[in-house]
């Protein structure tokens, strides 16, 4: 290239930076979206067609803007969609031609994505790619041959079929509403591609311009497809997308289409929000977020009905009578009367219950799902405190389904708020918990579900111990209402518990239920989150600890119905959340208070006899002699034997019994459930800072520690068990299991020296450097004589473990057990430990104080750290 040439590039590339910097300036100084996406298009449309002056296309070719740039929406971070036209197959001469114009293209500045084509090839690629077609039939003329243009754009139209278009685009949105779980109400949504953003409404579009009702939402609602307050929310929706794509592409310098939590308190600071009472800058913004999604969930669904009965139209369909209030017409539950809501109310209720009980039924017809959303607004105190509306509620919880499908759109369509005025409060609501992935609202209808999949046979295999359970509840229904309300306190401050069991108290007053489900409902929502904290931070070998528990129970009723309750709620919080090791804890739990509650009162000693009888059963089976078992467990104490269960001694007798007396150091590792888990046994000689070095090698394999049990033998060797995740995305743990045997083993056999010059970086995850958590410590007396409990919390991070395992070292602190509760990116650690500084109140405060320095450590990009708070001193530690 000369140097004119060059100089040529630089002036359109100077200019573009100045014209596209101009516009964004106007579009600060009055935030119109519509008019920053035209005026980039016509930016970039000047500077592509400058550039052809210099760069021209081969002889006869047309060059047009296709997908959103052909729709004449160019967002400040998007590609330039282009498609280079061409009469025939291009000769070296006509390649070279075009290879030049791309390059200078992305010399300039304007990163294109384009392609080269024939018509031939268009009408090929199009049949073949649904995503394809619709991103021609937007195609715009830039330049070149119009002739050939009219030719492309009269062979497009030729082609399109609007059934078969209907029908693949409606395939391709449900695959692409999969993707995104199904729900606009991730905390982290993609405002362009989840359900209820900016593709849905495009698709919409796009199926209207092919029936013929036209290309924009003004010629759209001159039909009857819309009535004007849809028209009206719909824009007002629609400018709201666009301009957060707008600020999403600004704020991050690039193409940003999901509202990540590092973008979310500047884009609030963008649109003016400030930080509430109980509520950030940022929640506000997301409610407003999702208010905007669910209006474009609702006319998807009303537009997508009327578009198919546009469609797919059925002259002669018969309408089938159901009852006084409803009809049948095309499988469709349709109102008998236009007015029916405003004349009967209580039908914005037996609507759902019709169709829990006519499930051959497919929804609602687009004009009745029309009139319930107008009609919600006779949802009111009157309505609600009608016994017949109370009873016509609690009968769509009693149904035998359709009750996950029933509540889901009572949301969607604005009912169960109204309903319930409680759950209207957390619609929307954001949980910064560091370990939610849905909102309050979205996170109950998942555990709702959950419920409801224990009760569904084809789940039997994936919750074994729930589906036996439940099927033994005859009045399961009343789990529903318990998750109803679980949750539905959050946001307000102080304890969410609590307060919702205040509010379920009320809902069964008010419903007139009995009083004994009334005091079973309260149990439930106050003690929902007991059953999972205990499983996972107390010891369940301790008899008192499930004692204890029994206790807060009462009834093997109860106990069953929390268990029940507490899976679900666990598996409905996020999909990194829940794991085997967890399900086991909470099956254990479980088992150990059924026993007691049944009348069991088992010590210590028959705890013992019974995990030897049936570890040594198990060990029979794998051939191994009792008086070689017998000699490994001779080097074991007691407290070996109540923290772990019968199969995890056998595993550990089958690698050890052999080598136990050493030289050289033991790791096995295998997996656990369906691929979810490592187990990993480590058998070395004691040190004091053997925990550090373990940590510091799983912290270099992403490994994260969930659980850890840690015990010396008469010996002096240690025999550690861990169980371990691999990092988020990796599910492959069978072939890690080989690997991390290998490198546990290498860093048990080098000398402590080596290891301890080694250092590890402190990187949090993206959402704990956005939403910090205060580090808290506490150190108390255990229960066991001479021990201490450590309990912390903070945010989790790579090498968080590795740091604490340090401080021990540092203070001669010895660990006897560890209770790893990893909730997403938060961690609520238990740790058992011994050590003379803490016989000492002066030890234990700095113990303390290096501790939380520990937890504290600042990754890059977090704010600063909280000030250390020491535990107030109990009788025994001062």
């Amino acid at each position: 290239m000369n140097l004119a040439a060059r100089d040529g590039l630089a002036a359109l590339r100077s200019r573009l930076q100045e014209q596209k910097a101009q516009a964004i300036e106007r579009y600060r100084r009055q935030p119109r979206p519509e008019a920053l996406l035209a005026a980039l298009r016509r930016v970039a449309d000047t500077q592509v067609r400058a550039l052809l002056e210099s760069h021209p296309l081969p002889r006869g070719a047309c060059l047009a803007a296709i997908g959103g740039y052909g729709r004449g929406e160019l967002y400040p971070g998007s590609d330039l969609d282009i498609l280079v036209l061409l009469e025939r197959n291009p000769d070296a001469a006509g390649r070279e031609c075009i290879e030049g114009f791309i390059a200078a293209l992305w010399d300039i500045g304007l990163e294109p994505g384009h392609s080269v084509r024939t018509l031939a090839q268009c009408r090929h690629e199009a049949a073949a790619d649904i995503t394809v077609q619709t991103s021609l039939l937007e195609a715009r003329w830039l330049a070149g041959s119009r002739k050939l243009f009219q030719q492309f754009r009269a062979q497009m139209q030729a082609d399109l079929d609007p059934c078969e278009f209907y029908l693949a685009k409606r395939t391709e949105m449900q695959q692409r509403h999969a993707r995104h779980q199904d729900t606009p109400y991730a905390l982290e949504p993609n405002c362009k591609e989840a359900p209820g953003g900016l593709r849905d409404l495009q698709v919409l579009l796009w199926l209207a311009r092919a029936a013929g009702l036209g290309a924009s939402w003004k010629a759209v609602a001159r039909t009857d497809l819309l009535t004007s307050a849809e028209f009206r929310a719909l824009r007002r929706a629609e400018r709201a997308f666009k301009r957060l794509r707008i600020e999403l592409h600004l704020l991050a310098g690039r193409r940003e289409d999901r509202v990540l939590f590092d973008l979310q308190p500047r884009l609030a600071h963008v649109y003016g929000f400030v930080d509430q009472p109980h509520r950030r800058a940022s929640e506000l913004l997301m409610q407003r977020y999702y208010w905007a999604a669910r209006v474009v969930c609702q006319v998807n669904r009303l537009l997508m009905q009327s578009l198919e009965e546009r469609l797919f139209p059925q002259p002669q369909a018969p309408v089938q009578r159901l009852d006084d209030d409803f009809c049948v017409r095309r499988n469709r539950l349709v109102l008998q009367r236009p007015d029916a809501f405003e004349r009967k109310p209580g039908l914005l209720l037996g609507v759902f219950l019709a169709l829990q009980q006519h499930p051959e039924l497919q929804g609602m017809a687009a004009d009745t799902l029309r009139a319930l959303w107008h009609a919600r607004r006779h949802i009111d105190k009157h309505f609600r405190d009608d016994p017949a509306n109370q009873q016509q509620f609690l009968s769509i919880l009693q149904q035998a389904q359709g009750i996950v499908h029933a509540l889901r759109d009572m949301t969607l369509w604005g009912i169960l708020p109204r309903y319930l005025p409680p759950f209207r409060r957390i619609v929307g609501q954001m949980q910064h918990d560091l370990f939610h992935a849905y909102t309050v609202d979205q996170h109950i209808l998942m555990v709702i579900r959950n419920v409801r999949r224990f009760t569904m046979p084809e789940h039997a295999q994936e919750y074994p111990l729930a589906s036996q359970l439940i099927a033994d509840l005859d009045d399961h229904w009343l789990l529903y209402v318990a998750a109803l309300f679980h949750d539905i306190a959050k946001g307000r401050g102080g304890d969410h518990s609590q307060l919702g069991a205040a509010e379920v108290r009320r809902f069964a007053r008010r419903h007139r239920l009995p009083r004994a489900d009334s005091q079973f409902l309260e149990f439930l929502v106050r003690e929902h989150l007991t059953m999972s904290q205990v499983a996972q931070k107390r010891d369940l070998s301790d008899p008192q600890v499930i004692h204890a528990f029994a206790q807060r129970v009462g009834t093997q009723h109860r106990l069953a119905a929390l268990y029940l309750l507490t899976v679900a709620d666990i598996r409905g919080t996020s999909p990194r959340v829940w794991n085997t090791w967890k399900g086991k804890l909470l099956e254990d739990l479980y088992h150990q208070t059924l026993a007691t509650l049944g009348g069991a009162r088992p010590d210590t000693r028959t705890i013992l006899a019974l995990r030897k009888e049936a570890a040594a059963t198990e060990i029979r089976r794998l051939g191994l002699r009792d008086e070689s078992r017998d000699a490994f467990w001779s080097q074991l104490d007691v407290a070996y034997f109540l923290r772990h269960d019968a199969n995890e001694i056998a595993w550990h007798t089958r690698h050890l019994y052999h080598c136990f007396q050493g030289p050289a150091p033991v790791v096995r590792a295998r997996v656990l459930g369906q691929s979810e888990a490592l187990q990993i046994l480590a058998y070395a000689p004691d040190r004091s800072d053997l925990f550090m070095d373990i940590c510091t090698c799983f912290d270099r394999h992403g490994l994260s520690i969930q659980d850890a049990r840690i015990h010396t033998t008469r010996q002096g060797w240690a025999l550690d068990s861990f169980i371990v995740l691999l990092p988020e995305g990796d599910r492959d743990y069978r072939a890690h299991a080989t690997l991390i045997e290998h490198e546990l083993l290498a860093t048990l056999s080098v000398s402590p020296q080596t290891l301890a010059a080694q250092t590890l970086g402190h990187r949090g995850s993206r959402r704990s450097r956005v939403f910090p958590i205060m580090p808290s410590v506490s150190l108390q007396p255990d229960e066991q004589g001479g021990n201490w409990r450590l309990s912390v919390m903070t945010a989790d991070r790579v090498g968080l473990l590795h740091d604490l395992a340090r401080v021990f070292t540092r203070h001669g602190v010895s660990l006897k057990m560890a209770k790893i509760m990893t909730l997403g990116d938060r961690v609520e650690d238990i740790f058992i430990v011994q050590g003379g500084i803490l016989d000492q109140a002066r030890g234990q405060l700095q113990f303390e104080r290096h501790v939380f320095e520990a937890l504290a450590a600042q990754p890059v990009g977090t704010q600063a750290r909280a000030p250390f708070q020491p535990s107030i001193p109990t009788q025994a530690s001062s």
